[in-house]
């Protein structure tokens, strides 16, 4: 029920026109889920009115001035938002396009929350008219803090592909002591933490739209602890968001390694250095598994079992070689320590199991 939501969230979901939301996409009225999908287009509208479908449809929390020629040449833009009971994240696409958050609107509505927008494709101009003013301007990848609090004005003078953050004031400022601060600053992809959140945030635009509800709300819940951590560098970062960091880090580097077993490049000087770590930090990630090698080497034997059931005609050695082992002997050797039987025996005794089913 929408009662359970913070107030920002209660206004997204009260949209005024429901022709302009996608119908698949309305919540349930007796269970909540833990992400609410939602997908906006302005795309099925008459050219004439696609402009003001998404001025309509913005406006409920910023000012979206239109000219006659965007009126009249038709628009695209479209929003996928993912919902939760506190924050918002939203993947939004459109032409050239201007958005004022005034002093006159911040008198007249209760949004409250920080904003921040990560430039993917596309130039985006913005001011900052807050204590601090800024003017900045992302023509490269980079994300950029807004305080809903505080007035500013973005233009994007092309189309634009924007992936958006919105997050409560209580989450920001547990993790920025002077969060006000950092409306209208950018933080780009030069440090390593930098370089990790882009890596995540790209992660989570590609592979959201497929994950489970629950699965959906831990990625972007720690897609905004790592947001926060990134903005809160020069401030000393709390247990909790050192914590996201090093999460973000280790959820990387097993997709990395997951990715490449078949490859006989893989190896920890390898991953080293292509994520420019240093061998202690390695080390004290995967300490857990015993190093990375041994991570590497236990992922290795796991796809060599799930292949010697799934490709029973399959040579031994074959599976073995295409895993990176140097010989059949130290294949043998490594699976029969992990799993207590030759990789021979274990092949039969999987597929005895499967007949007997």
């Amino acid at each position: 029920m929408t009662s359970d939501y913070s107030p920002t969230v209660r206004q997204l979901l009260a949209t005024p026109a429901q022709r302009y939301v996608h119908p698949c996409a309305a919540p349930s009225p007796i269970e909540t889920p833990p992400v609410l999908r939602r997908h906006f287009s302005v795309a099925a509208e008459a050219l004439t009115l696609q402009a003001p479908a998404w001025r309509d449809y913005v406006g409920r929390s910023l000012d979206v001035p239109l000219s006659r020629t965007q009126v009249a040449a038709g628009f695209h833009g479209e929003i996928a938002t993912h919902v939760l009971s506190d924050m918002v994240f939203m993947d939004i696409r459109s032409d050239a396009v201007a958005q004022v958050r005034s002093a006159a609107r911040i008198g007249t509505d209760t949004l409250d929350d920080y904003v921040f927008h990560v430039a993917v494709e596309g130039l985006i101009e913005s001011v900052a008219d807050g204590r601090r003013p800024r003017r900045s301007t992302q023509f490269m990848p980079g994300v950029l803090a807004l305080d809903m609090r505080q007035p500013w004005r973005m233009h994007r003078p092309t189309q634009a592909r924007v992936l958006a953050f919105m997050l409560p004031r209580a989450m920001v400022e547990a993790v920025i002591p002077d969060a006000p601060a950092i409306h209208g600053q950018v933080v780009t992809y030069t440090s390593s933490l930098a370089r990790l959140l882009l890596a995540q945030l790209q992660t989570l635009a590609t592979t959201l739209p497929r994950l489970p509800p629950a699965e959906a709300e831990r990625a972007i819940r720690s897609g905004a602890e790592l947001m926060l951590a990134a903005f809160g560098r020069q401030a000393r970062l709390h247990g909790h968001a050192r914590n996201a960091v090093r999460m973000a880090l280790l959820d990387q580097l097993q997709h990395h390694v997951q990715a490449h077993l078949h490859q006989d490049t893989l190896s920890p000087d390898g991953i080293r250095q292509q994520f420019r770590l240093p061998r202690a930090t390695l080390y004290r990630l995967f300490e857990p598994e015993g190093g990375l090698a041994a991570y590497i080497r236990n992922c290795r034997l796991r796809e060599a079992a799930e292949e010697l059931l799934s490709a029973p005609h399959r040579p031994v050695i074959d599976i073995a070689y295409g895993l990176c082992f140097n010989s059949a002997s130290d294949f043998t050797r490594a699976f029969r320590r992990a799993y207590g039987m030759p990789p021979q025996d274990f092949r039969a005794m999987g597929l005895t199991a499967a007949k007997a089913r």
